[in-house]
């Protein structure tokens, strides 16, 4: 985990986050979905190594992304011009890279399960722009939340192959990565769905 201090809005493992509506049961069952095994939390951690210096690099294809596709970018821009606030991008962005870390050091206990509920609901209108005080487009439809899924970890291979693994480590680190990134986006959608129906 990061110092706090230096990361805008990331309060993980703080009592800032609410605990999730979810019991570490249901989390143990969602990972058994996703076929998310000892040897992909091995991987993960195995990722972590690889990533930790090129989590910069990483961002840039992902902002890249989101920046060449104005259907992403608005949720990143002000509601009054639809231009995008540059503040608001730098920390997300700054978060953004201190998730490939957590991500990577799959550690699935309470801590971990709290924040996925909160960034579920920074995404939705229901926190959307309160952690950065931002007058940006207040919600970020679910379709998409949904469809990053395949940009961020295709784009991921290539960066977990930098380091000179053989290529079925590789393999399971990208799998893993599919795997616990799914898991997130489950975990995420939380505030989308019906009560009672998640």
């Amino acid at each position: 985990m990061a110092n706090q201090n230096k990361i805008p809005g990331y309060s993980y493992g703080t009592s800032d986050v609410p605990r999730a509506p979810l019991s570490m049961s249901d989390l143990d069952l969602l990972k058994k979905t996703v076929l998310l095994s000892e040897e992909d939390v091995k991987a993960l951690r195995m990722s972590r190594d690889v990533l930790e210096d090129q989590v910069e690099e990483i961002l840039d294809v992902w902002y890249g992304f989101v920046g060449s596709n104005e259907h992403l970018l608005i949720s990143f821009s002000s509601r009054k011009d639809n231009k995008p606030i540059g503040d608001y991008l730098q920390a997300v962005r700054k978060r953004f890279g201190q998730w490939i870390l957590d991500t990577a050091s799959a550690n699935y206990d309470q801590k971990w399960l709290d924040y996925q509920f909160e960034i579920g609901r920074r995404h939705h209108r229901q926190k959307k722009n309160k952690t950065d005080g931002v007058d940006a487009t207040d919600h970020i439809p679910f379709r998409y939340i949904i469809a990053l899924v395949i940009p961020i970890t295709l784009t991921l291979k290539p960066f977990l192959a930098n380091k000179g693994h053989r290529p079925e480590e590789v393999e399971k680190m990208h799998t893993a990565w599919l795997k616990s990134v799914t898991l997130q986006t489950i975990l995420w959608s939380y505030p989308y769905v019906n009560s009672g129906d998640f």
